[in-house]
């Protein structure tokens, strides 16, 4: 199993070794999670981190990172396990060729089964990080598997046999809350909202994630951002938008006046209306008016 560690202020630094600067509160329920055992769902505005943290995870426990991606019409076998159709039909017309009978014919051994994320992380085990990022974006009938699955951590693949992971991954959980997920698997979790950060921690992340960025520029760049946050936005930039527009203008040449900004709002704003929005509340934006 992968190292764990003995208290919040390990789990915070261990992190930080990672450049994800956590706060108590997060540091808190991510060291109770691996304490007991249970997954970590964490919700919040897109770009605040809950990626990064599986990945920053991963790391400081020295461990492999599996992520399952959400979408639309996911389902079971996407992402636990398949059968490589084209190389079992390969097989059996070679059998078949060579005149090959009995137990040669059985197709469904390991080296047709293609693993899926949640396959894979069974094996591995305590050594993994399970990711399910963005599982507001599944339906209910995959949420309703997943419970399933993170209950018992095993399942049955009926031509192999029940796998059952010896010791639990990691598991964390990601929501944008684009729609309310069931009680049940909230249940299951332990739970912590990540807010965007505050001033001087958002100013911290870009200094520790963007090192190339000058200390003025990125002090500047947070509390613009902050203030594009404030007006009615169709999606508002996170964390990983102020990260990206500080390097955009340190490229630029370290500057952010009313021209450099208007240039680089690609960087920070990622719709044409909030384009448009912020463009008009410029002088706002950059704390001049």
């Amino acid at each position: 199993m992968s190292r764990r560690p003995t208290s919040v202020d390990e789990a915070r630094a261990w992190l930080g070794e990672q450049s994800y600067l956590a706060d108590r509160g997060l540091a808190t329920a991510l060291f109770l999670a691996l304490s007991l055992g249970q997954p970590l769902l964490v919700e919040g505005e897109a770009g605040v981190g809950k990626t990064e943290l599986a990945k920053a995870l991963a790391a400081a426990l020295q461990a492999n990172l599996v992520r399952l991606q959400c979408y639309e019409g996911i389902d079971a076998n996407q992402a636990l396990y398949e059968w490589d159709y084209a190389r079992q039909l390969v097989h059996l017309r070679t059998l078949h060729d060579g005149g090959a009978t009995g137990g040669a014919l059985d197709v469904f051994g390991e080296r047709f089964l293609v693993e899926r994320p949640l396959l894979a992380a069974l094996r591995m085990g305590g050594d993994a990080v399970l990711l399910v990022d963005e599982i507001d974006r599944a339906d209910e009938e995959f949420e309703a598997f997943l419970l399933e699955l993170l209950s018992e951590f095993q399942v049955t693949i009926p031509e192999i046999g029940p796998v059952r992971a010896a010791t639990p991954p990691v598991v964390v959980l990601t929501s944008n809350r684009t729609r309310e997920l069931h009680d049940a698997l909230r249940r299951r979790c332990l739970y912590h909202w990540i807010d965007y950060p505050d001033l001087d921690r958002e100013v911290d992340i870009v200094r520790v994630r963007a090192p190339e960025v000058a200390p003025a520029l990125a002090s500047r760049v947070g509390a613009a951002t902050r203030r594009i946050r404030e007006l009615d936005l169709v999606k508002r930039p996170g964390v990983a938008e102020t990260i990206g527009w500080a390097r955009a203008l340190s490229v630029l040449g370290g500057q952010l006046d009313r021209d450099s900004a208007a240039d680089t709002l690609g960087a920070v704003v990622k719709d044409h209306d909030d384009v448009r929005a912020v463009t008009d509340d410029l002088a706002r934006v950059l704390g001049d008016g």
